[in-house]
């Protein structure tokens, strides 16, 4: 059987079901092997597997060839990402029997399993450069539409601690002449997980040219937002948004602005952590807490 050719590592599992019956007799052994303990496959060595299936270790090299992967370890890799790729989607089997607690379960496993998928993508170089960037910055300005307004808001909220100006505006028309006002040693910060959205990219575009440096938040690695962005976070979550509002992505999102503001404050040094307790101080008072 020919190596067929894969769109994606993310489903594996899928790959196998569908090729099952196409497989010679002692591959489909393999595949009922992996099918029926893929976690355990994923832990498992040559020759486990092997023993498990009761094959050759030659025949589980080629059930790998065969399903698309370029030899068993590359299989194991591939195997785990479905593996993740399928709990981060099982929300999408709650069915209209479901009770209120199995509700529950489902979308915070589902919301757990995109945030540590999100973790294992995100690239540390990246970050430290907008942290870099961000703690040198005269002035932040934040964009996103939607639930990325939302992160972008929130970001908004945290910034203005580090003592510069940050806007967070939320018509088109105030995100092009924001941008187009920033200049050296401004940093601009877009939030859009398709990276496509033509107002923002537009804006990243006119604040890049005029000297800003541009952070691009998304879920698209290779966007036309990230064309315009001299560093790229690339947040990648696995959702349905054809069901399903993008709670995962504004949740991964609103993570890395943490990061950032945690990041960016722990380079400010011992006066400024006095003068964030100060105002903490305060704000308890306001709130009648002291």
């Amino acid at each position: 059987m020919d190596q067929i050719n894969r769109s994606s590592d993310d489903n594996l599992l899928e790959d196998i079901v569908r090729l099952q019956d196409d497989l010679r007799k002692s591959d489909r052994r393999v595949a009922e092997v992996v099918l029926s303990n893929p976690e355990g496959v994923v832990a498992m060595t040559l020759a486990t597997l092997a023993k498990t299936a009761g094959v050759s270790e030659p025949t589980v090299i080629r059930f790998c060839t065969a399903i698309g992967c370029d030899g068993f370890r590359d299989m194991r890799v591939k195997l785990a990402r479905s593996l993740a790729f399928a709990r981060t989607t099982s929300h999408t089997a709650i069915t209209d029997e479901d009770s209120l607690d199995t509700i529950i379960t489902k979308v915070f496993d589902y919301n757990l399993s995109n945030l540590n998928w999100a973790q294992s993508k995100l690239n540390h170089s990246h970050l430290e450069k907008a942290v870099a960037a961000l703690s040198k910055a005269k002035r932040i300005e934040f964009f996103g539409f939607g639930a990325s307004g939302i992160v972008a808001r929130d970001a908004q909220q945290k910034f203005p601690l580090f003592g510069v100006p940050c806007g967070a505006p939320s018509d088109s028309h105030q995100m092009f002449m924001t941008a187009d006002m920033l200049g050296e040693g401004d940093v601009a910060v877009a939030i859009s997980n398709t990276g496509q959205t033509k107002d923002i990219v537009e804006t990243m575009r006119v604040a890049r040219e005029r000297g800003a440096h541009t952070i691009g938040i998304t879920g698209e690695d290779g966007s036309p937002l990230l064309a315009n962005c001299d560093t790229h976070l690339v947040v990648e979550t696995l959702e349905n948004t054809d069901l399903y509002t993008p709670t995962v992505s504004r949740l991964s999102h609103l993570v890395v602005i943490d990061i950032l503001s945690t990041a960016v404050s722990l380079q400010r040094g011992t006066n400024h952590h006095a003068r964030i307790g100060e105002m903490k101080e305060g704000l308890t008072r306001l709130r009648g807490n002291a």
